[in-house]
Formats: C-alpha cells, structure tokens, sequence
C-alpha cells in the first residue's frame, strides 16, 4: 500500500480505509465546467455518483431481477428518479447495515464461515459528487475505496442529464456493469442487468426510445457484493452507431 495522503472533508477512520495506493484522479475528476461531451466511442462520463450505500451480499448470484428490483425501489433518498437531480455535494441521510471494513492486506473480502454475519443498523450521511470519468466506464470501486470505507456489498446511484438540440429517436441506451444494475430515462425503466455479472461494453440495450430535444434525466443504480464495480453506457443508433450530438451536464 502506498503512503496515505490525507484527504479534505472525509473522515480518518474512512481514509485508513482508503485505497491510497491508487488515487481518484487517475480515474474521476471533479466537474469544473457547464456542460461535457461524450468521448470518441459515446460512452457518458459526467455523473452525480452518491457515496455507497451499504448492502452486505455475501454472493453476486441472489442477484436477480425479482431481487434487484426490490433493493433499487426502495427509497433511499428524496427525488430517486426524479426529474431534478441533487446538487453537488448535497448530503443523504439513512440507514444501512454495518460492514466492518475489509483488510486492504488481503485485496478482497476474506472468505466467510458457515454461519451469516449479522449486521448492526447504523446512521449515516453519504455525499453526491458530481465527476467526470477520464475513462469510458466509471470506476465506482475507485470512487469507493478513495472516499468511504465501503467498497464491497454496496449500491451506487449516478444520474446525469442528456441535453439535446432536437428530438433524437430510434435510439437505444446500451449498458454494461459490474455486477447488476438498473437504468432508467425520463423516469422510465429502460434495462436491467441482473446476475453476476462482468462489464462489457453495450452487455444489454433498450428498447428503441426518443430522446427529446432538451433536457433528458438518467438514472441508474449499481449493485455489487464481493467484487469490483463498474459501468459504462451510451446511446447507439440502429446500426449500432454511438449518439454523439448531444451533450452532458449534472442540472
């Protein structure tokens, strides 16, 4: 493990956590501008991410659709789904089950007994951050390990907005993630990746949709156990052409 360089506004039981050894900004970067594009291939990469939310799974396989359904309709915080995002760094307050952190030393979640942990409910206050990935998935595991001690056994919401000069349809929002994940589009469902999972590019797509000529709101929610966690997502056409002409912002 690399030295452990403090960080502003975290706490330091959470950065004793912190995978120091590969820092955020390899990966995500604050958003310092108004609005952003899609890179070369389409892919997204302006996203309000929430710090994890703690939900201890000791097994990607319970990760069906029945079951991810469930998990992602509860209400974990005012407007999921909604038409008007949070704010940057606008804080979220719930409660989740406890994990204790993982020792870095192993890499992964040491192995678990017969027997299923219990996990104490406990209050916490997680953030939104408003990034852009200097890559085409986002590196939610990154995003986590360098701002909370939860990294494994976690849900993660992201939403951004799609701004567009016209109506743009027969398009399709085309996903991979790792593990299962959820997307919606004007508040609409639109795919659902379920079971363990690795990402790849356009794993699963829509049905054709329109994306209407203005502000198009994008939601989506991660769900991970003993694993990495990923996505990556795009709009293609129906040659299965990436959607470029449009742009991205976080309001």
């Amino acid at each position: 493990m690399g030295l452990m360089l403090l960080m502003p506004g975290i706490s330091a039981r959470a950065q004793v956590y912190a995978d120091s050894s590969t820092q955020l900004d390899k990966y995500l970067v604050p958003v310092t501008t108004p609005t952003a594009a899609p890179d070369e291939q389409g892919f997204l990469g302006r996203w309000l991410l929430l710090e994890p939310i703690s939900k201890p799974n000791r097994s990607n396989t319970v990760f069906t659709d029945s079951y991810i359904r469930e998990v992602f309709g509860v209400e974990y915080f005012k407007g999921q789904l909604g038409d008007v995002l949070p704010k940057d760094g606008s804080k979220v307050k719930l409660t989740v089950e406890y994990q204790p952190p993982v020792n870095l030393q192993g890499g992964r979640p040491m192995g678990f007994g017969m027997e299923a942990p219990k996990y104490e409910q406990k209050k916490v206050t997680l953030k939104w951050h408003a990034m852009d990935s200097k890559m085409p998935n986002v590196k939610l595991f990154r995003f986590a390990t360098n701002l909370t001690e939860d990294r494994y056994g976690i849900i993660c919401w992201a939403c951004t907005v799609v701004n567009c000069e016209e109506d743009i349809p027969n398009v399709r929002l085309a996903v991979g993630s790792n593990s299962a994940s959820m997307w919606w589009v004007n508040g609409e469902e639109a795919v659902i990746l379920s079971g363990d999972r690795r990402r790849v590019m356009d794993d699963c797509a829509s049905p054709r949709l329109t994306l209407k000529k203005g502000r198009n709101v994008i939601w989506g929610a991660v769900i991970n156990g003993p694993g990495m966690s990923d996505f990556c997502c795009r709009f293609i056409d129906e040659a299965g052409n990436p959607v470029k002409n449009i742009t991205l912002s976080t309001n």
